[in-house]
């Protein structure tokens, strides 16, 4: 978020190592999609330095009661912006500090929030400049290596020493915000400009896009999942996902702007798609979905989604199940990991369905997989590349170069994070 597309070089007939099903009378696996149109987006003048101001339309939660997890669907107007996105695209949010957590700094630096602080940029109010223009509910390694060196405090000399190694460091902040290490030593004298010389400019988060412009209109719809946690003395939050969530109620008002993402596309109508996204990750499937049906696409769509509980994490199942009723879903693959004592994962119900799945491809099919880049998408990976070569009857290596050539014409392509 790619490269020409062009057809595997000839051979004198299959190997144990050539990317091609055993079965000669099947399609080969890396059989060549047939060309789409894309249409032509008009450059919009809404940017990161020129976001749209879009009104919340809705924000409710999807997740159950039960769940440990908080996943939000978040409906955002686009007015008469002319903004325009396609279905894989994201959407950038310009998130706002807490104002609790800023008054706290404030309070701990011991001067009035109206302190004129200067960067390389401007001169504005500190609290304006902790609001909207800095990363305050992260921990920046700048800051910890000054207080180390203010306080003499042995624990974070030790983690900043020259030998320690970057996980270590990144271990011990993680969880933590700017405050806890103002915290560390209340003696400490901190000027706010010195402050602000620690941290690192706030950025927008990117979500991807779950709606479609055919159905939804002059809206875009978000699927997010809020980020809480609790420290020794106070709860902590996600940037962006806690503004949304917490002071971002229907009728007021949010920073937006819309980057395109050319590299996860739908295929053309008459191409299946195989769609990997458990949890949030079947946000830019959900518009894929919506997408398909609105142009009566021919293709076949096999959705892999999954969560822990699905009584409580199942989000948007009445919209799946609909488009099962409808006959747009194909096929649906649901891993639960905790509703029974062995955890399942959705790699491990491709795995269960590789036979199928193996066939989906050798008729052309596009596979996509949104989610956790940590986790689920090396298995997803792996799974996939077991599978290609148990039911092709390849090497390992041949595999690879199965999954390598999905990946160069653009038939398998991520989208995690």
């Amino acid at each position: 978020m790619p490269s020409g597309h062009r057809t595997p070089p000839a051979t004198n007939g299959p190997t144990r190592e050539d990317p091609m099903p055993l079965d000669s009378s099947s399609p080969p696996v890396l059989r060549e999609s047939s060309s789409r149109h894309v249409p032509t987006r008009v450059r919009s003048k809404w940017s990161r330095k020129n976001p749209y101001r879009a009104t919340v339309v809705a924000n409710t939660v999807l997740s159950g009661p039960g769940s440990d997890k908080e996943v939000r669907h978040i409906v955002l107007s686009l007015g008469d912006s002319g903004i325009e996105y396609q279905p894989g695209d994201g959407i950038n949010v310009w998130p706002v500090n807490d104002p609790d957590v800023v008054a706290r700094i404030i309070d701990r630096l011991g001067v009035a929030p109206d302190t004129p602080v200067a960067d390389r940029r401007t001169t504005r109010a500190l609290c304006e400049a902790l609001t909207h223009g800095y990363e305050v509910c992260t921990a920046p390694e700048d800051l910890l290596r000054l207080i180390a060196c203010r306080t003499g405090n042995p624990e974070l000399n030790s983690l900043v020493a020259d030998d320690v190694a970057r996980d270590a460091r990144d271990a011990w902040l993680a969880g933590k915000d700017v405050l806890d290490l103002l915290e560390v030593d209340r003696s400490v004298v901190i000027a706010p400009e010195e402050l602000i010389a620690q941290l690192r400019p706030l950025v927008h988060r990117q979500y991807s896009v779950s709606s479609s412009p055919l159905v939804h209109g002059s809206t875009v719809h978000l699927t997010m999942a809020t980020v809480r946690h609790d420290g020794a003395d106070r709860r902590r939050g996600g940037t962006c996902s806690t503004f949304v969530a917490d002071r971002r109620p229907a009728g007021t008002e949010v920073d937006v702007f819309v980057s395109a993402n050319r590299a996860f596309r739908l295929p053309p109508d008459d191409i299946k798609a195989i769609m990997i996204g458990p949890g949030t990750g079947i946000a830019p499937f959900r518009a894929f979905l919506h997408e398909r049906a609105a142009r009566r696409a021919s293709g076949g769509n096999w959705l892999f989604f999954g969560d822990r509980h699905r009584e409580h994490d199942h989000i948007y199942a009445d919209e799946i199940e609909g488009f099962v009723a409808d006959g747009l879903l194909s096929r649906v693959d649901l891993a639960f990991s905790r509703d029974q004592e062995h955890k399942i994962y959705v790699q491990d119900r491709m795995r269960e369905q590789g036979a199928a799945l193996y066939a989906w491809l050798s008729e052309g099919a596009h596979i996509y997989v949104c989610g956790d880049a940590t986790r689920m998408a090396p298995d997803v990976d792996t799974a996939l590349l077991d599978i290609i070569a148990e039911h092709g009857g390849l090497s390992t290596t041949a595999a690879h170069g199965v999954v390598d050539e999905l990946r160069r014409t653009k038939r398998y392509v991520r989208d995690v994070y």
